[in-house]
């Protein structure tokens, strides 16, 4: 554990921010907003970028850090992001400002998104990232693949819940329910799967079209 916990922080340390990210990052560390670690927005950065993503949907918007490293990868999208702390979404709105992001490129939802999303059009998306409230992650989720078009991909970060998740004798509603999504999503013909343990983990699940199940 001790090794793992070393690599991880050798891949942060090693992963460059762009200077607007990591102002972010400071600023969400003074909100108590936990942003995502440089490692992991470096991944769904190449993501976005591999996807050449101009669609994409952000449920837990923080103080912007994962929105920006989105953006970052696909710089000509448009990102809607989802939160129900109206402070995460001034301080975001502040970071994609600083970090030029237009406005018309930004579009910001206070909610929940259990109220938020069922109103989103489905297979309009190419990116879905679940990042808020993890007790119901696996309903985020299964918005999300119903947002994304054939091919389109879901990606939920902290799966790995802190290393609870290769824990048998945990049973807490969050680490069960990362560890139910992450044994149905595995098993399932509707998506391809990956977890990566990079820094506190990312499941990423790219819908499959039915043609080719």
């Amino acid at each position: 554990m001790a090794d793992q916990d070393a690599i991880r922080r050798y891949v942060d340390d090693v992963t460059v921010e762009p200077e607007a990210i990591e102002r972010a990052r400071a600023h969400a560390l003074e909100l108590g907003a936990d942003p995502i670690s440089p490692a992991v927005g470096a991944q769904i950065a190449v993501i976005a970028a591999a996807t050449a993503a101009l669609n994409v949907v952000e449920i837990g918007t923080g103080a912007g850090v994962s929105g920006l490293w989105l953006l970052h990868g696909a710089p000509r999208a448009t990102l809607t992001t989802i939160d129900k702390e109206p402070e995460h979404l001034v301080a975001a709105r502040t970071a994609f400002a600083d970090a030029k992001v237009l406005p018309a490129r930004a579009r910001l939802i206070t909610g929940r998104a259990s109220d938020v999303l069922p109103r989103m059009n489905e297979a309009s998306y190419d990116i879905v990232l679940v990042d808020a409230d993890p007790e119901n992650v696996i309903d985020h989720v299964e918005h999300g693949l119903r947002l994304v078009r054939a091919g389109g991909t879901v990606l939920i970060p902290r799966v790995l819940a802190g290393g609870a998740i290769a824990d048998p004798v945990r049973r807490d509603p969050v680490t069960t329910a990362f560890r139910t999504l992450i044994q149905e999503t595995q098993a399932s013909p509707a998506v391809l799967g990956a977890l990566s343990i990079v820094g506190e983990g990312l499941l990423q699940l790219t819908t499959v079209a039915s043609e080719l199940r």
